[in-house]
């Protein structure tokens, strides 16, 4: 026995233990989060159920079943539950999704199991998607246009899906238009209006350009008063049309379809019919807009502001990380100075992340981005354009942020490259820099996107400096978008990370919003791995291409 240990071989098994519960560990927890948050996309059985109160009176609920939990019976007795003839420690309870918010006090119900005394799941209950008030539950009983019939002798649900269609194409047609030409026009006379002022300051401004500038907003303002009676048109033609349902509590509700953005009969669907929902929905959390105050609709302003601030900390943290890390290691002399300045690098990745937001928002924001008001946008004042947060001073904060991991990974990497390398070229005739350029850099560029993967998966994760200097519940518009200089660095920008944490600690809904963590999560780590896999393929490329380097 004292001869195994000494040979070490106990220490090779703890190591494998170790390493393989941390990785059942997270996958575990992949898994979990995975299966709590594509389940949110699964369409779930309708239920008509019937309750019967203490009273002996009965009411109906119409819902999805979405959370069930056994309680003490001495809990519910405390809180004043009566439960007369109910046996056992425990009882099961059932917290049924009921929608129709402009209903019902609450669309979230705990109904306890032995007061149901029907339960059935029909065939014709049917769903609607609102782009207000959530979900809506009930009966189909009508499609009006204008507020006549137009079912006749033709199956109801495909009316209805067909002037859904209709009226979600109008809506995007509309959206479109505000979006794109309206907002291109609102643009441009912004830009007359802060050009103006610019020559105003200059002492420019004379009759000429009034004119000029007056002509342009004139011209302008025709545009936009077009472009405002077809959108007035595309919204009246989308009002058209309505769908009457009958609700839980037996009464027809006149719902408009400009509203609706989708109806489905979950019990009427089959295997396949479900899986086919199951990856629409999933389509449409990653590409649509979020609404009801993040906790409906999808996620696409969030995954765009995180990819796009992250590649644009990429672009940044990458060359003063690189340059630092090889002024380090081939120009400094070997002496205390620069083990002081190595050792405050390596200090500088145990910071708090928050700290460096509030050196973000003091220096960058206030300071920098001030100072570019005074002297480059000085007729926007005193609104601000850079002194305010927005996607660029996130992006240089979190290079701030991960720039020693970057400086460590690349001091590594050219550690390891050989001397004789170095001697051999400069023997041959190289310059110092053509040596770097040619030889070391290269051999050393899978050290490097070593340290960009770190940072990537650090930066990609953070919240807490980028709730200081940029990133916000809901951003109107995108910092990216066909408007001269296309690129809006100034705007700020939604977050996956910062969605999770408002819907899962500051949205109004709290049972509503708990799906959407999981689902919101589940797509944060997802879209991480990817800008990790990307990179490491990246990695790998250059590995084997200078590995004829090494011989």
């Amino acid at each position: 026995m004292n001869k195994w240990f000494k040979s070490g071989k106990p220490y090779i098994w703890l190591t494998a233990g170790a390493v393989s519960v941390s990785l059942i560990a997270v996958l575990g927890l992949l898994a979990l989060i995975a299966w709590r948050g594509l389940s949110f996309f699964w369409p779930a059985q309708i239920h008509e159920v019937e309750v019967q109160a203490n009273d002996g009176s009965t009411r109906v609920i119409i819902g999805e079943v979405y959370d069930r939990e056994q309680v003490p019976i001495e809990r519910l007795q405390e809180s004043g539950v009566k439960l007369d003839g109910f046996d056992g420690d425990t009882l099961e309870r059932q917290l049924f999704k009921v929608g129709n918010r402009e209903f019902v006090p609450l669309d979230f119900m705990w109904v306890m199991k032995p007061q149901i005394i029907r339960d059935e799941t029909p065939a014709d209950l049917g769903v609607l998607e609102r782009s207000k008030d959530g979900n809506f539950y009930g009966y189909v009983v009508d499609v009006l246009e204008q507020g006549e019939s137009v079912v006749n002798d033709r199956d109801i649900r495909d009316v209805l899906f067909e002037r859904i269609e209709r009226a979600v194409e109008l809506n995007e047609k509309a959206t479109d238009l505000q979006q794109g030409e309206i907002g291109a026009i609102n643009h441009e006379l912004n830009r007359l209006r802060l050009q103006s002022r610019a020559l105003d300051l200059e002492g420019q401004l004379t009759e000429a350009e009034k004119q000029r500038i007056s002509a342009e907003e004139q011209a302008l303002n025709e545009q936009y008063r077009e472009l405002e009676k077809q959108l007035f048109a595309f919204r009246e033609q989308a009002s058209r049309d309505s769908v009457v349902m009958r609700d839980m509590r037996g009464m027809e509700v006149s719902i408009p379809l400009y509203r609706v953005l989708d109806a489905t009969f979950p019990n009427d669907m089959g295997i396949f019919s479900k899986i086919g929902h199951f990856f629409v929905q999933i389509g449409k959390f990653v590409s649509e807009d979020p609404r009801e105050a993040n906790t409906e609709g999808g996620v696409f302003p969030a995954i765009f502001g995180t990819v796009f601030m992250v590649l644009l900390m990429s672009v940044i943290v990458t060359p003063f990380g690189v340059v630092a890390a090889v002024y380090l290691h081939e120009y400094a002399g070997k002496n205390a100075i620069t083990r002081l300045i190595r050792i405050a690098v390596i200090n500088l990745a145990g910071v708090p992340s928050i700290v460096y937001g509030v050196f973000g928002l003091g220096f960058f924001v206030y300071m920098v981005g001030g100072s570019l008001d005074q002297i480059f946008y000085p007729e926007a004042l005193p609104s601000p354009t850079f002194g305010t947060p927005g996607v660029m001073w996130s992006a240089i904060t979190l290079a701030i942020l991960t720039l020693p991991v970057v400086i460590v990974s690349t001091e590594e990497g050219l550690s390891r490259i050989p001397s004789t390398l170095r001697e051999g070229s400069l023997a041959l005739g190289a310059t110092k820099a053509e040596t770097l350029w040619r030889i070391i850099l290269p051999m050393a560029s899978p050290a490097i996107m070593t340290g960009l993967i770190l940072a990537v998966a650090r930066a990609a994760g953070e919240v807490a400096p980028l709730m200081l200097v940029g990133v916000v519940k809901s951003a109107p518009m995108l910092p990216v978008d066909g408007n001269f200089p296309y690129f809006h660095l100034d705007r700020k920008f939604m977050h996956l990370g910062f969605h999770i944490y408002d819907v899962g600690f500051q949205s109004p809904n709290v049972e509503a919003a708990r799906p959407l963590v999981y689902a919101t999560s589940f797509l944060l780590v997802t879209v991480i791995v990817g800008l990790n896999l990307t990179a490491i393929g990246v990695r790998n490329h250059l590995r084997e291409k200078y590995r004829s380097l090494e011989h």
